[in-house]
């Protein structure tokens, strides 16, 4: 019995609609050259594990649950004796996500995470690093529909990047707009 093979829903926008608008914007002469999402990386910083290095451990099951799968835990490469870091010491979780989970992942930030994002007035689409990556920030990770607010001990702030397969960033500013990313132009 062959079961049906399932599609994210923003992959099947972006091969429907997306990729055809992009096409028309910026006239490829190849489908190839349609720039389209490579990866999207995950960062929570836990600068308080300098005083309880238990704290890393409830930081990474939020992380594991946000994203569906392992982070990893970031280490401090040397001591700082200034902000009481050893060598070694875990300092935050990581995870980079791709595929169905990167896409499933995008559609859960743009229509469920944001619009829960106290007083959100949309995205800054100056965010680019010039290589058509886009990197925001958001100052707590509750916004997110799998963490349970009671049980939250701390909450904690984490980065996202959105990586792109373009080095221009009008393209990949035009690539996520059409996957209805708020930007507040």
């Amino acid at each position: 019995m062959a079961e049906a093979q399932y599609t994210p829903r923003l992959k099947t926008l972006y091969n429907d609609s997306v990729r055809a608008s992009l096409i028309e914007k910026f006239q490829y002469a190849n489908k190839m050259q349609v720039p389209r999402l490579e990866k999207v990386v995950l960062n929570m910083g836990v600068g308080e594990t300098t005083q309880d290095t238990k704290k890393i451990n409830s930081a990474f099951e939020d992380l594991q649950s946000i994203a569906g799968q392992k982070p990893v835990i970031t280490r401090a490469r040397n001591s700082i004796a200034g902000f009481k870091v050893r060598e070694n010491m875990p300092l935050g979780v990581k995870v980079t996500l791709r595929g169905a989970r990167m896409y499933e992942f995008i559609d859960r930030l743009v229509t469920i995470a944001l619009p829960r994002v106290r007083d959100f007035r949309g995205l800054n689409a100056k965010s680019f690093d010039g290589n058509g990556n886009y990197a925001m920030g958001l100052k707590e990770h509750i916004v997110f529909p799998e963490i349970n607010y009671d049980k939250v001990d701390e909450i904690w702030g984490m980065d996202i990047v959105v990586c792109t397969s373009t080095n221009n960033d009008e393209q990949a500013r035009e690539l996520l707009r059409g996957f209805n990313f708020p930007f507040n132009d």
